[in-house]
């Protein structure tokens, strides 16, 4: 039986709540592999929306239980008030979810100090959501970072804070932030929170691998998408974990030879949150359409996204770095009015075409885009559950995308709700399912 990896393809907002939401049923895990409390993943079912920053959608499940891996880490109060959201609305997750004791512990003063980064002199602003999360996981790296396991021993605990909190007290000082902070009540509403979270905490890796062992099913979710991923997308303007599929066995404990299959994400155009290089961003009034149509707004924070057309070079790379088997094509039906469809099928560069991407994003911010224009099928996908049902256009949209990308749309999403995506009888997406 496999386990799978979906993730976003683009720069995320993809859809992958929806999908991880969709998939769960067929799994007895979700589990969750990196990032923080910037990723929003919104679900629709019947009139009732949930968005999930920490906690796998798959906690949506009658019988699922949700995994938040050693490679996340975790702003507590941020948990508590999903947990407890998640509570008033008839979800309670007791007996459901399960927080990695190796996860790393996110604290207020780690938002002052994205603030300072972000705001110094000469530094590129990187658009963050300034939760902190790039500073925790520096932390991480830097062997100073507090982990869940830490906050069960007392004594351990206020020794390692006591030590982190000076170091940020220190740099705050250094840079002349004057901002209050009570590092006092900060520890203290820690080892309150933890006390909340005690009963969910464990070691995820032994509870993951057991599982398999057991012949039970994980669906491992990534928070962001591959172009975010802070090793292969377009650094510095990225996320400080590791979002490609390979953070999936880091961030889980799950070794690469359990994982039978990787899943990417697309919308069926494409966004980006925040500054960095979009080759095939549209400024004008189409990106404004497809703002609107598709509802592109952040989740979390309700910033705009910046939009454009599908990038089949950037997929490309996506999909040699990932291993896709297959893709979900999500918000077709925003593409529904549209008398023709730009595609980006290459990159430009002074003067010659480039068959890589660039290493650098001052290089990928000087390609020009080279489009293809494909005919729109002007009538709606809304409603429609069989792929063989939709417009001639769409279906041959959808086929220029699989010839030009060498990856199968094992699936397609004409809606928000759970039940608006259709799986491609005979699809490797089906077969994957199935095993």
């Amino acid at each position: 039986m496999s386990n799978i990896i979906v993730l976003g393809a683009q720069w995320g907002d993809e859809g992958k709540g929806k999908v991880v939401d969709l998939l769960a049923e067929r799994f007895d895990v979700v589990a969750r592999y990196q990032g923080g409390h910037n990723a929003g993943h919104t679900v629709f079912i019947g009139d009732r929306k949930f968005v999930l920053k920490l906690i796998p959608s798959g906690v949506l499940r009658d019988g699922v239980m949700v995994v938040i891996g050693n490679g996340v880490v975790i702003d507590l109060a941020a948990l508590i008030e999903e947990i407890d959201s998640l509570k008033a609305l008839g979800i309670d997750v007791a007996g459901k979810l399960c927080i990695s004791n190796r996860a790393h512990v996110i604290f207020p003063f780690h938002r002052l100090v994205e603030k300072m980064s972000e705001a110094r002199e000469n530094r590129i602003p990187i658009g963050t959501t300034q939760r902190g999360i790039g500073p925790c996981y520096e932390d991480k790296m830097g062997r100073r970072g507090i982990r869940i396991a830490d906050l069960f021993d007392p004594e351990a605990f206020r020794a390692l804070y006591d030590v982190l909190a000076e170091d940020k007290r220190i740099l705050a000082e250094t840079f002349q932030i004057h901002e209050p902070i009570d590092y006092a009540l900060i520890r203290h509403q820690t080892e309150e929170y933890a006390a909340r979270i005690r009963p969910y905490v464990c070691d995820t890796a032994k509870m993951l691998n057991d599982a398999i062992a057991q012949g039970k099913r994980i669906l491992f979710e990534g928070a962001q998408a591959t172009m975010l991923d802070i090793d292969h997308g377009t650094y510095p303007f990225v996320t400080s974990s590791s979002a490609a599929a390979g953070g999936a066995s880091t961030g889980t404990g799950v070794p690469p030879t359990r994982i039978g299959g990787v899943i990417g994400v697309s919308k069926a155009y494409i966004t980006r949150v925040g500054a960095g290089p979009f080759p095939s961003e549209s400024d004008g009034a189409a990106g404004e359409l497809l703002r609107r149509e598709g509802k592109e707004f952040g989740a979390v924070t309700g910033r705009p996204r910046r939009c454009g057309w599908f990038d089949v070079p950037l997929l490309g790379y996506t999909a040699m770095v990932n291993g896709f088997d297959t893709l979900i094509i999500t918000k077709l039906d925003v593409l529904d009015q549209l008398d023709e469809i730009p595609v980006c099928v290459r990159y430009r560069l002074r003067g010659s075409d480039i068959c890589e991407m660039p290493a650098t994003y001052r290089t990928l911010e000087e390609v020009e885009p080279v489009y293809e224009k494909l005919p729109g099928w002007r009538s709606t996908t809304r409603g429609i559950d069989r792929f063989e049902d939709l417009p001639e256009r769409a279906r041959a949209y959808l086929r220029f995308l699989e010839e030009r990308t060498g990856v199968e749309v094992g699936a397609v999403s004409t809606g928000p709700e759970r039940n608006e995506t259709m799986i491609r009888k005979g699809s490797r997406l089906e077969q994957l399912l199935s095993e």
